[in-house]
C-alpha cells in the first residue's frame, strides 16, 4: 500500500485535492516561500504535523522530500454532521462511538473491528492526538475500517453538543463513575466515550456527558485495554438492544 507522499508541492496538491492525510512530517529549521505556504494550509486545514530533523525524513523515503512527507490514510474520512444526520434518517436507535485521543494504532484497529462486529453506525475521532489509519490499524481491524464510517472533528466537546442537541444520549466510559455499565439504559438514540489509554477521557469532555459508567473490576489490576474496555461496552449496548 503507497500511503506517502513527499516533496512539498505534491502535498499541496494532495491537501487541495482533499486526499485523506494522516499526519505531515516537516524538517526542522527550514525555510522558503513555498515551505511557509505550505506551513499555513496545514494550520488552516488543521492537519496533524510534527517538526523532525532530517534524517527522520530521509529514513520515511529515499527520494528528494523537499523536506516534507505526507502520511496518506488508506480511508477517507466522512463529515461529520452529515454523518449524523444520515443515520439519524435511517436508523431508529443511533449508535456512535467517540474517541479521545486512543493513540495506538492497534488499538485503535481493534476498536474499528469490534465497532463494526457490534453494529455501530459510526466513528468519530479528533483531527489531532488521535491514532492514525495505517497499514496496521487496516491488518488489526481485518478490514472493518473499510465497512464503518469515521469521521474527524476538530473538537470533540463540539460533537457532543451536536449528537445532544440531534437527540443522541452520551455515555462516557470512566472509572470515576460512580454506577456501572448494567445501570444504564442503552436502549436508545446513543454515543459511547473510550479515553486514551494512559490518560482516560479528558476533564472537559467528561464533563460534557449525559451519563458517566464504569465496568466493575473485580482483581487487582485497576484497568482493562481500552480495546478490551470498549468491546464489553460496545456489547452491552448490543445485549440490551436484543432483549
Amino acid at each position: 500500500m503507497n500511503n506517502q507522499i513527499y516533496g512539498i508541492r505534491a502535498i499541496l496538491e494532495a491537501i487541495a485535492a482533499e486526499q485523506p492525510i494522516n499526519k505531515i512530517f516537516l524538517q526542522k529549521g527550514l525555510k522558503g516561500e513555498l515551505y511557509l505556504e505550505l506551513e499555513a494550509v496545514i494550520r488552516k486545514n488543521g492537519i496533524s504535523r510534527s517538526y523532525v530533523p532530517v534524517e527522520k525524513l530521509n529514513r520515511l523515503t529515499r527520494n528528494n522530500h523537499q523536506g516534507a512527507v505526507a502520511q496518506i490514510s488508506p480511508v477517507s474520512f466522512h463529515d461529520f454532521e452529515n454523518l449524523v444526520e444520515k443515520i439519524i434518517q435511517r436508523e431508529e436507535k443511533p449508535f456512535f462511538l467517540l474517541l479521545d485521543q486512543v493513540s495506538d494504532v492497534r488499538n485503535f484497529g481493534a476498536i474499528i473491528r469490534t465497532a463494526e462486529c457490534s453494529g455501530v453506525h459510526g466513528i468519530i475521532v479528533p483531527k489531532t492526538g488521535a491514532a492514525p489509519i495505517t497499514d496496521d490499524t487496516v491488518k488489526t481491524s481485518a478490514g472493518a475500517v473499510f465497512n464503518i464510517p469515521i469521521a474527524k472533528v476538530e473538537h470533540l466537546k463540539d460533537a457532543l453538543f451536536y449528537l445532544q442537541s440531534s437527540g443522541i444520549a452520551v455515555v462516557a466510559a470512566t472509572e470515576k463513575a460512580d454506577k456501572e455499565l448494567y445501570e444504564v439504559d442503552f436502549n436508545r438514540s446513543c454515543a459511547i466515550i473510550m479515553g486514551s489509554e494512559g490518560k482516560g477521557i479528558s476533564a472537559s469532555v467528561l464533563n460534557l456527558a449525559d451519563h458517566q459508567a464504569k465496568l466493575p473490576l473485580l482483581g487487582s489490576i485497576g484497568s482493562l485495554n481500552v480495546s478490551v474496555a470498549c468491546g464489553i461496552f460496545l456489547y452491552e449496548v448490543v445485549r440490551q438492544r436484543r432483549i
